[in-house]
Parts: structure tokens; C-alpha cells; sequence
């Protein structure tokens, strides 16, 4: 198996070859290694890596396997970790020159100590904007992050370097952080799969400025994968008093099933967004797609209108928070825009926050309310494809900020609810084009299956970007040992 093969592995199949001693974790980890060698200076997705560190995890994971005591269906199988979240050993700067890199880094995040726990090998952290503020991934430390399908494009952001490092075939797995799209955002724009459980599943450490908005959550390929990642770092955490016992994701979650009477709401546009007419019709015939599949689909919308103001509210305080210890030097060398949100989250009123905490609540109730008509709601998950890269938003948009192109992503957030993202198809000129699924809070597993479900039926897993497709140079292998 040459190492372009091992790249185009999914987690599962890294598993099965290595049960089935046809590869070995060192040499899987020394492939993607090669291939990030190979391709990110072209797509840029990766602000840190340590082979030395990557193939000395890899080779402990061997040594596990070769006793016949692997630790888990992750063994051995490398994963991305976005630079929200802390990471023992290897420095997080959140896409900021405001943060000391020359600082002992002593603690992982719950999810990180989770893959240690499961013997994942990290292969290094993944770019983010500055303090994850915005859902395009650029940021003064680390420059502009580039789309695998066309590096002129934005992968979309925050986490858009794991979306990247996945599409481009740098990573099979990665971890990225959702406060109003920043998984669902970039999964959609790279044609990958992304999850935002459900509030509360995943611990995160330290708490997020973004308070409630914000959730952890995997990324990969295929749907399978991303829900053995879910499952690995989910679990309440005494560090997080917002995390808590939900209902387990068994082995057997996101089998993919046949859907039949399952009651789908299909809202297009939620009732008040212009959507690209190629989005449009992507998602209506995935729609048919779950018809085929048994379920009865009724276009329908969820009835509330759109509350960016309250999310708007929410986020800029956020963002004030993030930026609440940089003194005024450190703004200098900072993303204007984020100094630019940061202040207007400085001057929100006590009341005029509560306000939007009342609009968050109210849409958690409405989206409670309406799932017990429909079992789940299908949505595009963007109105529009990835645009240039290094810019808030597309030539000649109406509005300045990011939240004005993904209304489909953060009411969800404010609704603590599980959506999930997988590719449905690709414009006239081959962009990828995301469908949403979303479900009533802790529905998770059911998410995850119609994803899977849909994922098999609709068999786009083999289109691939160029640089996932590019073979590795011969002699450009990473020396394997540790």
C-alpha cells in the first residue's frame, strides 16, 4: 500500500488494517505526515505539528497492537486537533500574536485527553481566525487558510483548518469548535462531515467567551467516522459544570438505516433566506434521496424568524470577553474585525443582553416544540458555496460580517441542538454543497444514522479535491521510526 493509498483510508479502515496487520500505525502516521509535508503549503492548515512527538505516539500505539491490547476503535489512528483547544505539550495561540507561546503548556482539553486516553495519535493543531471570532479562516498569526477544492477559496471557518486537513487528505479525523457554524461552516464549504452535538455532550475546558453558544465536536469523511469520534470524546467532565450524562452513542450508532417513516421536514430557505438556486436544488433532490430511503418528507418550515440581532448580541459580548485581557498594543497587531465586534459587545447593556438570552431561549422552545411534529428538519447548510479566500464575505455582499451568509447554522447554536452536515452534491464548477440535518436535543444518534443513511445511498465519498487525489512523491517518505 503506497502512502497516497493510506491517505484516502477512513478511520474505520486504519482500524481494520491494523487489527488485520496489514499496516502498521507508524506507518500510517508517517503517510500523513508525508502528506502534510506534500500539501499544506498550498492549503495551509496546520499551525503546528511535531513528527517526532506524532510517530513516537504511533509507535507506542504499534506496540499495543502487536500485544493484542489495543485501547480502543481509535488506536493508533491520526487526528487533528484545532487550535481552540488545549493541547498538552504543544502551544494553543487561538490564531493570535496576543497570546505567549513561550509558556508551559500543562493540560489538554477534555476532548483531547479523551483521543490520549483512546490512543489517537495526534498529528498536529489546525488554524483557526483570531480567537475563532469569525467563519473564515484567516488570521494575522497564521495568514489565510485555502480551500482543497480551489485554493483561491475560503475553506469557511472557524474550524477550517480541520475541515482542510481532512478534505485535502492531511488528517482522517480532527476536532473543531461550533459557536455559530465554525464546524458546519467549513465541513460544507470542503464537502466533509461535521457535527455540533447537542449542548452539554462534549466537556469543554477552559469555559469559551462564547458561553452556551459554543460546542465541540468531530470532523471527517464519512459520517461513521465522525460518529466513533463523537463517542470518544463525549461524556460529562467535572471540569465543565455544563457538560452531563446523555444517551450513550452505542457501537451500532450512525449504521445508516432505511429511514422508512421517519417524518422530515424540508425547509429550503426557513422561510425568510435568499438561497443559491444550485444550493436549492442540491438539497430538494437529496430530499428525494430520503424519500427513496422510506421516509415521508414534508416541506415545511420551523416558524421563527430570524434572530440575528439576539445572536449578534450574544456573539459580540463574546467577543469582548475573548478580548478582555489584550491591552491596547496587543489590538494593534490584532484582526480589525474582531476589535471592531469586541467593542461593540463592550457598550451591550446588562438588560439588552438578558434581551437576547430571553430571543435564545424562546428559539430553543420554538425548535422544542416543533420536533414533536417531525422527527427531524432537513436544511442546506449554507445559502451560497466557498467565495475568496482572506475575506469576511463574498464580492459585492450586502452585509459586512459573516453571520449575514450562515443563517442556516447559528440559530441552532442559540437552540443547543444536534446538526450534522454532510456533502449532498457540487455546483457547475465543483463545489462542494452541504445538507443539514438537525433533531430535538439529545437525538444525536438519530442525526447521525439519516446521515449515514443518506451518505451510502448518495455514494459521493469517491469525488475527491486535487490534493487528496495528488499521489506522494516517491522517496518524500517520513522516516518511520519514533
Amino acid at each position: 500500500m503506497t502512502p497516497a493509498d493510506i491517505t484516502l483510508l477512513t478511520a474505520a479502515e486504519l482500524h481494520s488494517a491494523y487489527r488485520a496487520r496489514t499496516l502498521s500505525p507508524r506507518e500510517a502516521a508517517a503517510a500523513f505526515l508525508t502528506r502534510v509535508s506534500d500539501v499544506d503549503a498550498s492549503v495551509n492548515a496546520f499551525c503546528w505539528t511535531d513528527p517526532a512527538e506524532t510517530l513516537t505516539q504511533a509507535a507506542e500505539s504499534e506496540r499495543r497492537y502487536r500485544a493484542g491490547l489495543p485501547l480502543g476503535s481509535l488506536d493508533g489512528v491520526p487526528v487533528a486537533v484545532k487550535d481552540t483547544l488545549l493541547t498538552r505539550g504543544w502551544p494553543t495561540l487561538r490564531g493570535s500574536k496576543a497570546i505567549n507561546r513561550e509558556q508551559p503548556w500543562l493540560r489538554d482539553s477534555p476532548a483531547v485527553g479523551r483521543l490520549r486516553d483512546q490512543g489517537a495519535v495526534l498529528i498536529g493543531k489546525t488554524t483557526t481566525p483570531e480567537f475563532g471570532w469569525k467563519a473564515v479562516t484567516d488570521s494575522p498569526l497564521t495568514g489565510i487558510t485555502r480551500n482543497p477544492w480551489n485554493t483561491a477559496l475560503t475553506p469557511g471557518g472557524s474550524s477550517g483548518g480541520s475541515a482542510a486537513a481532512i478534505a485535502s487528505g492531511m488528517a482522517p479525523l480532527a476536532l473543531g469548535t461550533d459557536g455559530g457554524g465554525s464546524i458546519r461552516v467549513p465541513a460544507s464549504f470542503c464537502g466533509v462531515v461535521g457535527i455540533k452535538p447537542t449542548f452539554g455532550r462534549v466537556p469543554q475546558w477552559p469555559a469559551s467567551p462564547f458561553g452556551t453558544l459554543s460546542h465541540v465536536g468531530p470532523m471527517a469523511w464519512t459520517v461513521a467516522d465522525t460518529a466513533a469520534l463523537l463517542r470518544v470524546i463525549s461524556g460529562p467532565d467535572p471540569l465543565d459544570p455544563w457538560s452531563c450524562f446523555l444517551p450513550a452513542l452505542g457501537d451500532d450508532a450512525a449504521r445508516g438505516e432505511t429511514l422508512r417513516g421517519l417524518r422530515i421536514a424540508l425547509s429550503v430557505d426557513l422561510g425568510y433566506i435568499d438561497v443559491d438556486q444550485e444550493v436549492a436544488d442540491a438539497v430538494s433532490s437529496a430530499a428525494n434521496v430520503l424519500e427513496a430511503l422510506g421516509a415521508i418528507v414534508t416541506r415545511a418550515d420551523p416558524g421563527f424568524t430570524d434572530p440575528i440581532a439576539g445572536f449578534e448580541v450574544l456573539w459580540c459580548v463574546g467577543a469582548a470577553r475573548a478580548m478582555e485581557p489584550c491591552g491596547a498594543q496587543q489590538r494593534e497587531e490584532m484582526d480589525p474585525g474582531l476589535v471592531e465586534v469586541a467593542e461593540i459587545g463592550s457598550a451591550v447593556s446588562a438588560l439588552d443582553y438578558l434581551r437576547a438570552a430571553d430571543a435564545q431561549s424562546a428559539l430553543t422552545d420554538a425548535m422544542s416544540r416543533f420536533f414533536l411534529k417531525y422527527d427531524l428538519l432537513v436544511t442546506p447548510t449554507l445559502p451560497i458555496v466557498a467565495f475568496a479566500a482572506g475575506q469576511e464575505v463574498p464580492d459585492g455582499w450586502p452585509r459586512r460580517r459573516w453571520m449575514s451568509w450562515t443563517p442556516f447554522t447559528y440559530p441552532f447554536n442559540m437552540a443547543g441542538i444536534p446538526a450534522v452536515t454532510v456533502p449532498c452534491g457540487f455546483n457547475a464548477v465543483g463545489l462542494p454543497i452541504g445538507l443539514q440535518f438537525l433533531a430535538a436535543r439529545h437525538a444525536d444518534w438519530l442525526v447521525l444514522s439519516c446521515g449515514r443513511a443518506y451518505q451510502e445511498a448518495a455514494a459521493l465519498t469517491q469525488r475527491r479535491p486535487p490534493q487528496a487525489r495528488e499521489r506522494v512523491p516517491a522517496g518524500r517518505e517520513q522516516d518511520t521510526a519514533p
